[in-house]
């Protein structure tokens, strides 16, 4: 019974849109169960405390993964929560003592922070997004990325857990607690401090963003593409008659032919300059190299000015040719950098625009529908970590503008024929890099190397673990 509670709780934990606070307290009931179980007991209710709660998402990956790859990518959460449980288990067990609290922290931030450079998709499934709304606890990203978020938020329930079982009279335990709430209450007390800091004084900037759901492939034919583009027209007109400066597009608003993109390429050209508004739109093009998607950026007198190719690609469009450049441009008397939807979701390239001293991220996407809050909100989180502002313009998603300090300036979802549009007048002021762009995740591969070393000593300590 205790593996299925956890496993619920856990559950809203993991999920697309996490409750935030149950991920402060949900892991200390599993970890005091695996902690206490004898025998085997405590691998089988781990594994399936685990089960229970990474099966939250089937139906999302069943959407965008085949089936096998869902099956695979399931055993392989629960596993990697087997693996740090157990190691974590096996620390308290046979050390008992207070500093073990520190494993279970250090075992995630160091997972978390090789899942982000290993894995196609990243550590997209971060324990840490789910505080992403919790703004005075995602201030720490700027000092320490993503890393330090999780790190705080995993040092918690294992404070809690370790106390259980070791005891309130064990030598120690008094000071962990107090200290881990020492810990929690100054990053509370930075995040707060930040978050009342006035930014520089700056022009403000009115940004228009719109998004139509409705999809345009190479087989569309002539009046149901004709009808979505009069469509952004009507928005793009409408948004700049609201007194935008600044219009943004979704990602692939449609995948064309080279003879189409061009077509479509004059065409937006014309409404900017129509309109004299910059216009930035996703477009995939089939080249004879294979799919590109990119993001073109057309100034007010209409001219081309930049084109950013995706990095990285979500799981439909494995096989399409990736880009490896970052495009920055003056626009409004700031530095905007260009990136596309799933680009944003690896803290390495938000960095690089951070390092090229970017005041605002324009970000082209298109959501699945069921992971809109957290691609907004994984999105989000690159602008605090670097200290700029992010305007993203998503597809079956979110119409988000949110400022250095994550807060959200303006939120709208997206919709089918006719469309949505957002407009926000935000202050874009110059750019000051944060601790985390100046110095990267140290602390998740000081993590890395504290972790492998924890494992090994474990593994030669003398004496069976208890």
């Amino acid at each position: 019974m205790g593996a299925i509670v956890a496993g619920v709780l856990l559950r809203f934990v993991v999920a697309l849109e996490p409750v935030w606070w149950l991920a402060w307290l949900a892991p200390a009931l599993l970890l005091v169960l695996a902690y206490t179980a004898s025998g085997r007991s405590w691998r089988v209710l781990t594994l399936a405390a685990a089960l229970i709660a990474v099966s939250g998402n089937v139906v999302y990956f069943l959407r965008v993964i085949p089936a096998p790859v869902v099956v695979l990518i399931l055993a392989g959460q629960s596993l990697l929560w087997m693996f740090v449980v157990a190691e974590s288990r096996r620390a308290v067990r046979r050390w008992r003592a207070p500093w073990t609290a520190l494993v279970y922290p250090v075992l995630w931030v160091a997972v978390d922070t090789l899942m982000a450079v290993l894995l196609p998709d990243g550590n997209w499934a971060s324990l840490a997004y789910s505080q992403a709304d919790v703004l005075p606890i995602m201030q720490t990203a700027s000092l320490f990325g993503v890393a330090g978020v999780l790190f705080l938020l995993a040092l918690v329930p294992s404070a809690i857990a370790t106390a259980f079982v070791l005891g309130r009279n064990t030598k120690g335990v008094v000071a962990m607690l107090a200290s881990t709430a020492g810990l929690l209450a100054a990053a509370v007390t930075f995040g707060i401090s930040r978050l009342e800091t006035p930014p520089p004084a700056a022009p403000v900037t009115r940004f228009g963003l719109a998004a139509i759901d409705d999809p345009i492939g190479l087989e569309a034919k002539a009046p149901y593409l004709n009808a979505i583009r009069a469509a952004y027209d009507q928005q793009i007109a409408g948004l700049a008659a609201e007194g935008a400066r600044v219009v943004l597009l979704p990602e692939k608003i449609a995948v064309a032919s080279p003879a189409d993109a061009a077509a479509w390429q004059a065409h937006l050209a014309d409404q900017a300059k129509a309109h004299g508004v910059w216009l930035n739109a996703g477009m995939a093009v089939q080249t004879p190299g294979g799919i590109v998607n990119d993001a073109w950026l057309f100034t007010p007198n209409g001219e081309l000015d930049a084109s950013y190719r995706k990095q990285f690609m979500a799981p439909p469009e494995r096989g399409y040719v990736a880009g490896h450049e970052y495009t920055l441009r003056e626009v409004e008397g700031a530095r905007y950098g260009i990136a596309i939807c799933k680009d944003m979701h690896f803290a390495t390239l938000g960095r690089a625009y951070g390092q090229r001293q970017a005041a605002v991220m324009m970000v082209p996407a298109w959501d699945f529908g069921l992971d809109r809050w957290l691609g907004a909100r994984m999105t989000a989180v690159r602008g605090i970590e670097n200290g700029y502002l992010v305007v993203r313009a998503a597809r079956e998603g979110l119409l988000t503008v949110t400022d250095a300090r994550g807060r959200i300036l303006g939120e709208q979802g997206s919709g089918p024929l006719p469309g949505q549009r957002l407009r926000v007048d935000a202050p874009v002021p110059p750019p000051v890099a944060t601790l985390y762009t100046q110095v990267g995740n140290v602390l998740g591969w000081a993590c890395v190397a504290i972790a492998a070393l924890v494992i090994w000593r474990t593994r030669v300590a003398e004496g069976p673990a208890k």
